[in-house]
């Protein structure tokens, strides 16, 4: 039987990148990034759960996240679970799961940019558009045809 591990996500960085390097210098970025969840409280009213992922960018593409992104910023990741256990200094043993990312999607705009600060680019699909030949905008005293 195949086994999938693939994880994606789309949140907020609830902090600034931190960059690292190994000793050989290969560049290592770590992430948190929040994601809500909708879900119902004990009242019956919708809310947002929040819920926060370690993410690890390697290489170039870590690099990046660290030179562009900073907290507050919305990203996608798309990537893989990876979970790991170790003894901690007082014997006890810990274990954490965090993703590796493959991708990281910078959305929205940097601050400062002049790209119209945080205004979210609107997606319309090409389907939308096309086709609409048939139909002119009318005027707003133009009599209605009925």
């Amino acid at each position: 039987m195949a086994n999938i591990n693939r994880v994606v996500l789309v949140g907020n960085l609830t902090k600034d990148p931190e960059l690292r390097h190994t000793p050989n210098g290969t560049a290592v970025c770590k992430l948190r990034i929040a994601v809500n969840t909708r879900q119902k409280d004990a009242q019956g009213n919708w809310g947002d759960k929040p819920n926060y992922f370690d993410v690890t960018v390697w290489g170039n593409q870590g690099e990046s996240c660290a030179q562009y992104l900073s907290k507050g910023r919305p990203v996608g990741v798309d990537g893989r679970l990876d979970w790991r256990e170790w003894e901690a200094q007082d014997g006890s043993k810990r274990q954490a799961v965090e993703i590796i990312a493959d991708t990281v999607q910078f959305l929205g705009s940097r601050e400062g940019s002049g790209a119209g600060g945080d205004a979210e680019r609107q997606f319309v699909p090409a389907a939308a558009t096309a086709g609409n030949e048939d139909f002119t905008s009318a005027s707003a005293d133009d009599d209605i045809p009925f």
